[in-house]
């Protein structure tokens, strides 16, 4: 073997375990609540109405009549647009796992089991899953648009 394809193989491996540390260092992701800030039923349900939102759905399946078979449920992919001061009103997503994807924009997200409002910036993936109840609002000035992909149980299901 020669000295600079053993250098190439120390070179490399030093650098994935470098990466590894500095993953591993990293504190939560963009968008996530703090470890420490997580507690359940920090938030209680508001009765906030729909304000500046717009909700498309862009498409949807039917999954029972795919080959995985889940019959009842069907998956959704959805636009959001928030105006500056709209509000997506509180929700939960025990029934209804999802996917956001903040394409422009920054909003706050409500969280029942953080204490701490979560700041949510373009780029950003917020999964949704059993547990989570929250509700939304863009303080901004700048208008927010998310991308979501669910999957629902009820087709007459319109929460946001």
């Amino acid at each position: 073997m020669s000295r600079h394809h053993i250098l190439s193989r120390v070179d490399w491996s030093g650098l994935a375990v470098l990466g590894m540390l500095t993953f591993a260092a990293q504190p939560a992701f963009a968008g996530e609540c703090p470890a420490d800030k997580m507690k359940p039923n920090a938030h209680q349900m508001v009765d906030y109405k729909p304000v500046g939102v717009t909700d498309v759905t862009l498409g949807a399946i039917d999954l029972g009549k795919q080959p995985a078979h889940i019959e009842g449920r069907e998956l959704r992919f959805r636009k959001l647009t928030i105006e500056p001061g709209g509000i997506v009103p509180w929700h939960s997503h025990d029934d209804r796992p999802a996917l956001i994807f903040v394409q422009q924009g920054e909003i706050v997200e409500y969280a029942s089991n953080c204490v701490d409002p979560i700041v949510h910036k373009a780029g950003d993936i917020r999964p949704e899953v059993s547990g989570t109840s929250h509700w939304w609002k863009n303080p901004g000035k700048e208008t927010v648009i998310l991308y979501v992909g669910d999957v629902r149980r009820d087709p007459n299901d319109h929460h946001m």
